[in-house]
């Protein structure tokens, strides 16, 4: 089979191509920054190419007018939709013919994500797995004469500590008793097994907190002999190329064989260089960092363990393990010592997992004997209801609407995309806020001109959607009403789109099927949650509380008025920040707690959403939008009206 060569602009990667690949393919293969949301199959627009024909000097390269594949429908579709310029192509639908250079134009491009996962105090005794103990060793005689590994072992025995020495402890033992005056530093995991000895310099041992999420991973490093954080950050998930929600990954992987091998290697890649460049900051030795402790929702979980997800993407969502899960660090090759471990916290089900056990863990104590709800809210919302002495947890298929997907200029948190939207209800004009800037912009009085606006992402929608209802600019059923202020309208096809912000690069429009994304979205979690409150017969909360990097950014106010928690109070609902990682840091941090989180999570009963027969019509009755006006059928002399906008949605 033929092989081209593929230079990829404005990066300068190069890749070979094999004859009849896509450049999608190819792209993913050599990691070139390029949005995809659906991971490939030409659904979401996202993945678009420029190619010259002609001698590109620089690159020693001549690319001839059939180098690709002709113009699937799918494009041509998408330039008559004006979704994308008549010169470009969509990377995934472009086979290779031939030499290709291709630049990827800046709107094509990822971007850093604004990543909102910055460590929280927590209130926990310091107790790790792994302890370090000073020691000096007796001289040796001739008629006393024990190993010295019978002398290290008797030496622990003060701190009542029966173990025994590892081969990497043997190999090391005598030449720095020999060197050190017969005085070390034992490294003892769970006060049973001595992993490392280490001269008797002042030397710290430090642990890994890690929180694998679907868009962002965050790194917390702790000194475990000192009980501070010491390093923390944050990184885009690189998975996010094989599909930007998790169903797509899931899909990528069913598609594709050695598909989950692509997704382990890049996300383990990841997780090493962060582990590298905290060791490099804090100048430590390759053998400080000896624990780490890892959540994430099962698939993510499954993927970093290198386990196949698609057994998760299925009827019964079978997980090939849920319980608490250590493992040689070697073996996952994310570049520590030998003598490192990583611990999985465990998962509660199919669609339920560390990540959500994790962020438990750090309210556990609060939850116990109050009416409280956790929400983890993303594609598969995460939920754990506490009442009555008893814990429920389901997960509800949200969807991937409050991520950007699905969503017309939906985008992910980064900077340039809308955060933040206002509708004056008189005059129906909107302002927003974007990441990276404190400022509100509008089209009306041209300081939305003054920066670059990428799209719409998750908090913005939902607040977007909160706002068209209350300034009846949709009815409670969803539907837009365009007379009511028929200059933010545009007829698209049947249906209408409203103007949220007009500019230079091409207007921000919210679509129709925008708002149906986000009503099966917030109808999926409130029907889960119903089905809980009546699990376990809570007519009311406590609290409410919102967990992750999404639910960190919404305003209580729009998550009561939106109802997507049904009886969900304003004043009750609070975000707690990444407490995903903080779970972890917790565990990391006393090992009691660990314990504590394992014998918990066997008591939390799972419900599955999926085969309760009440979930439709807990979902059909949560798709309004409680601050609209009724439907125009619901009003005298609406009824044409309400069949106009039925024809065009």
């Amino acid at each position: 089979m033929a092989e081209h060569r593929v230079i990829f602009t404005p990066s300068g990667i190069r890749a070979t191509a094999q004859e009849g690949q896509t450049l999608y393919d190819v792209a993913l293969e050599a990691g070139v920054d390029m949005q995809s949301i659906c991971g490939g199959k030409g659904m979401c627009k996202r993945c678009q190419v420029e190619v010259e024909p002609g001698s590109h000097a620089k690159y020693g390269i001549t690319v001839s007018e059939t180098c690709l594949s002709e113009f699937t429908r799918s494009e041509e579709i998408a330039v008559r939709k004006g979704l994308m310029p008549s010169d470009r192509r969509l990377a995934c639908r472009a086979k290779i013919q031939g030499d290709v250079v291709a630049e990827v134009p800046a709107d094509a491009r990822e971007y850093e994500s604004s990543i909102s996962k910055a460590s929280v105090a927590f209130l926990t005794e310091l107790d790790p797995s792994v302890q370090l103990y000073m020691l000096e060793l007796p001289q040796q005689g001739l008629d006393d004469n024990p190993s010295d590994a019978e002398s290290l072992i008797r030496a622990l025995r003060q701190f009542e500590i029966e173990t025994s020495p590892r081969h990497r402890t043997l190999v090391k033992l005598q030449s720095i008793l020999a060197q050190n005056d017969r005085r070390l530093i034992a490294v003892v995991r769970d006060d049973r097994q001595i992993i490392d000895i280490w001269p008797p310099s002042p030397f710290n041992v430090y642990g890994a907190a890690i929180d694998i999420g679907s868009t962002s991973i965050a790194l917390y490093v702790y000194d475990l002999s000192q009980g501070e954080l010491a390093y923390e950050a944050s990184a885009m998930n690189p998975q996010i190329r094989f599909g930007e929600d998790l169903m797509s990954r899931v899909s990528y992987c069913m598609l594709n064989k050695g598909g989950e091998e692509k997704l382990t290697r890049v996300v383990r890649e990841q997780v090493a260089a962060m582990l590298e460049q905290a060791r490099v900051t804090l100048l430590l030795g390759q053998n400080q960092i000896l624990e780490v402790m890892v959540v994430g929702n099962p698939i993510m979980h499954h993927l970093f363990l290198g386990i196949s997800p698609v057994e998760l993407g299925q009827a019964p969502f079978t997980l090939a393990t849920k319980e608490m899960f250590e493992v040689p660090a070697r073996i996952l090759d994310i570049g520590l010592s030998e003598s490192a471990r990583v611990t999985m916290l465990p998962l509660i089900g199919g669609h339920v997992g560390a990540d959500t056990t994790g962020a438990y863990l750090t309210q556990m104590d609060e939850m116990e004997g109050r009416s409280v709800l956790l929400v983890d809210i993303g594609t598969n919302a995460e939920i754990v209801l506490s009442h009555g002495g008893r814990v429920a947890a389901a997960s509800s298929p949200t969807g991937p609407a409050f991520e950007g997907a699905e969503i017309h200029a939906g985008v992910r948190a980064s900077r340039g995309a809308i955060e933040r939207v206002r509708i004056d209800p008189e005059t129906f004009q909107p302002r927003v806020k974007i990441i990276g800037h404190d400022e509100w912009l509008s089209d009306a009085d041209g300081s939305a001109l003054e920066h670059r606006t990428t799209g719409i992402c998750g908090s913005g929608i939902f607040e977007v959607m909160v706002e068209l209802a209350s300034a009846g600019l949709i009815d409670r059923s969803g539907l837009f009403r365009p007379e009511v202020a028929p200059h933010r309208f545009v007829a698209e096809g049947k249906s209408w789109k409203f103007l949220l912000l007009d500019r230079p690069d091409g207007p921000i429009y919210i679509m129709q099927t925008d708002v149906r994304a986000v009503q099966l979205a917030k109808a999926a979690l409130a029907a889960g949650v119903k089905l809980l409150t009546d699990y376990l017969d809570c007519e009311s909360f406590d609290e409410v509380l919102l967990a992750g990097a999404f639910g960190n950014h919404l305003d209580s106010g729009y998550v009561a008025k939106i109802g997507i928690i049904p009886g969900a109070e304003e004043g009750k609902i609070r975000s707690i920040g990444n407490a995903a990682g903080m779970g972890a840091a917790m565990a990391l941090y006393n090992r009691a707690e660990k314990a504590k989180l394992v014998e918990a999570v066997r008591q939390i009963e799972k419900v599955e959403t999926a085969t309760e027969p009440k979930f439709q019509e807990y979902f059909v009755g949560a798709m309004d939008f409680p601050t609209a006006p009724q439907s125009s059928s619901d009003s005298t002399g609406g009824r044409g009206r309400r069949r106009r906008n039925r024809e065009r949605a």
